[in-house]
């Protein structure tokens, strides 16, 4: 599949998971009700909510800019921000995120920044971003606090589905970065399997691009051994500017001047709705965030603002950061297009 034809592809499957998300929401919903519900909410709680989006999004920044220097690569941190910016725009539109890093490491690369240094930066970022999520549902599940799995249990499967997609994940990472050649020779044996039954028609490009792969991780194992500090940093980081996300939900809740569920307990439900919904193959956990939303904070909102809730919540979090991100990666494109036009014309 050539180029423009994926990016078509993407394009209208990204519409196709909105339009029947939108449906499944909205569907017999009374579009006066849900205006008259949404008027409730006090505005004053969610400027702190487009805050804490932004707050999330410059989180990733800061962890850029640290592992950069790090590896001698003298990068403003304004440059970072941009940085992130497009990463989440991209991953906001891609199946399971899959489309931010590759643009990340071009944009980098445009920048003078060598791709052995954006990969191995871009692998930390993902190990931590993922290692997080993989901690909060882990801790979930041991400790089941009552008053929250009330709420959860009914969406477990999904959930349960969600964490081991991301144990799955966070492994395979640590083992090609720690256990490349135990990676190359399992992949093989899996790609000879499916080679046998006829999944794939080139099985060649398909070692060639598992090669590429595990390429991208050569060098991080020797980053995590000579850096534990700094990998710890980044961690705790990673923690912060996961939850500071997920206080979109908490503003929300007060937004409509509700009381009788702490802040923790609102922000740890939202964490199980990432820990689903992260690695599912829809762009930015599209149609599953919402539903579950509304089946887990159905009692804590209650029946008549749960929709109005998730829609405030959601908006902000993911379409407001959509939004946001994508005029930023716009203004980045055409500033690019008109530097490198501009240095064709003086050549």
């Amino acid at each position: 599949m050539n180029r423009n034809l994926k990016k078509t592809a993407n394009a209208l499957f990204l519409v196709l998971v909105f339009a029947l998300t939108f449906w499944a929401v909205f569907h017999g919903e009374n579009p006066r009700e849900i205006l008259t519900d949404l008027s409730a909410a006090d505005p004053a709680w969610l400027l702190p909510s487009i805050l804490c989006v932004v707050g999330f999004i410059l989180g990733e920044s800061v962890v850029i800019y640290h592992l950069t220097r790090s590896l001698g690569v003298g990068i403003r941190l304004k440059r970072c921000c941009l940085y992130s910016f497009i990463g989440f725009f991209y991953s906001a539109i891609t199946p399971s995120a899959s489309g931010g890093q590759p643009m990340q490491v071009m944009y980098m690369r445009r920048d003078g920044i060598p791709v052995a240094v954006s990969t191995v930066v871009l692998a930390i970022v993902t190990i931590t971003y993922k290692l997080v999520l993989v901690l909060a549902g882990a801790l979930m599940f041991l400790l089941r606090p009552g008053r929250l799995m009330v709420y959860l249990d009914p969406v477990a499967p999904i959930v349960y589905l969600g964490m081991a997609l991301n144990v799955v994940c966070v492994a395979g990472l640590l083992l090609a970065v720690f256990h490349p050649n135990l990676v190359r020779a399992l992949s093989r044996r899996l790609l000879g399997l499916l080679t046998r039954l006829k999944l794939f028609r080139s099985p060649e490009k398909q070692a060639q691009r598992l090669e590429r792969i595990l390429g991208q991780y050569h060098g991080t194992a020797e980053f995590f051994r000579s850096h534990k500090g700094l990998i710890i940093r980044v961690f705790f980081i990673t923690v912060a500017q996961r939850f500071t996300l997920f206080l979109v939900t908490w503003f929300t809740y007060r937004s409509f001047g509700l009381h009788g569920h702490s802040l923790p307990e609102v922000v740890s439900l939202q964490a199980m709705i990432s820990v689903a919904a992260d690695m599912l193959p829809l762009p930015g956990g599209m149609g599953v965030s919402e539903t579950l939303f509304l089946d887990i904070f159905r009692d804590v909102f209650g029946k008549d603002l749960v929709l109005p809730g998730m829609m405030i919540s959601r908006g902000i979090s993911y379409y407001t950061q959509l939004i946001l991100c994508a005029l930023i990666t716009a203004a980045a494109t055409l500033s690019w297009n008109r530097y490198r036009k501009k240095g064709r014309e003086e050549i």
